[in-house]
């Protein structure tokens, strides 16, 4: 959570290290112990302590705490990697709905280090292909359909391993108020954020606000606009382009879109997350510290978001 303090010009100045990137949760800097089951042990990544691949992404992390403007080059060798391709196929859920192609965890198993080997080759040399995801559909509190689809095993496998590769790059940008499908962050962190803002400050009002069908309007465009501004290794955008363009497959019939991105998919959040740093959190930091009077606490999961504001001429 990113809180302020009110200066007589009317500006905000942030006043807790809750916001800075690295603190694990909002909590320890209001003085609330961690939510249960949050400890920083805990939030590590056990995916990358399953492989040695750590060390090399560590570099990456560092570079890009040094320096928000770099652009990376060389990021594909990474997600190739057998070690981290093996940890993805071993954290998926073994009875998992199979995709179009009808692969199943424990099929592609019994091979599992020649097929490791042979998708890492088909990475490496541009072989690999993102097929459409199957169509598939979960009932809402209201009564509607929310539709979901559902990846091929690999193509899970290697949104994983991207996602892992650019968290060590986006973690460094992404704003202390984020906290949705976040490493080492969760809905409790976000609820006990809220309640920090609510019950410990004189809030005047509070919004919550959640984007009309964010997932399925997406803009590819913009998306790819944003990542490139950190991700400068052509073979990783493409890789990406491939997911948002391999369209969805219901009923025998594929169909393709210029905007959104499937929920279901591993990268979907994550490119969520990118877009909306950019497109929300960025403007929504610059206008609590330029324009914004008395102090502003924001709070944002994926699209769900609830700033609240206290007048800085009102007590209420």
């Amino acid at each position: 959570m990113m809180n302020g303090r009110g200066k007589s010009d009317g500006s905000v100045v942030p006043e807790k290290s809750s916001n800075r990137v690295g603190q694990p949760t909002a909590e320890a800097a209001e003085g609330r112990g961690p939510t249960k089951g949050n400890s920083p042990k805990r939030n590590a990544s056990r995916t990358q302590s399953r492989t040695n691949a750590p060390s090399a992404l560590e570099r990456v992390r560092q570079a890009a705490r040094r320096d928000r403007k770099q652009r990376f080059t060389a990021l594909l060798h990474h997600v190739y990697d057998i070690g981290r391709l093996r940890a993805a196929y071993l954290a998926l859920k073994r009875e998992a709905a199979p995709g179009v192609d009808g692969e199943t965890w424990r099929h592609y198993g019994k091979a599992l280090e020649e097929n490791l080997h042979d998708l890492a080759e088909r990475l490496k040399r541009g072989a690999y292909r993102a097929k459409p995801v199957r169509r598939a559909y979960i009932a809402k509190a209201d009564g509607r359909q929310r539709p979901l689809g559902v990846p091929t095993l690999e193509d899970k496998m290697v949104q994983r391993a991207v996602v892992e590769v650019l968290n060590a790059i986006y973690e460094a940008d992404f704003l202390g108020f984020s906290y949705g499908f976040r490493p080492g962050r969760s809905p409790h962190q976000a609820l006990d954020a809220l309640a920090v803002g609510i019950w410990r400050k004189k809030v005047s009002w509070v919004l919550d606000a959640d984007i009309r069908s964010f997932f399925d309007t997406l803009d590819h465009g913009w998306l790819v606009k944003f990542i490139e501004h950190r991700v400068a290794d052509r073979r990783v955008v493409r890789l990406i382009c491939k997911w948002l363009r391999a369209g969805v497959l219901e009923d025998g019939k594929r169909t393709c879109s210029e905007v959104g991105t499937v929920q279901g998919g591993s990268i979907s959040p994550l490119l969520a997350n990118i877009y909306l740093h950019y497109v929300l959190d960025l403007w929504a930091h610059r206008w609590r510290q330029k324009q914004a009077r008395g102090d502003v606490v924001v709070v944002r999961f994926a699209d769900d978001c609830a700033p609240r504001r206290r007048r800085e001429e009102a007590v209420m």
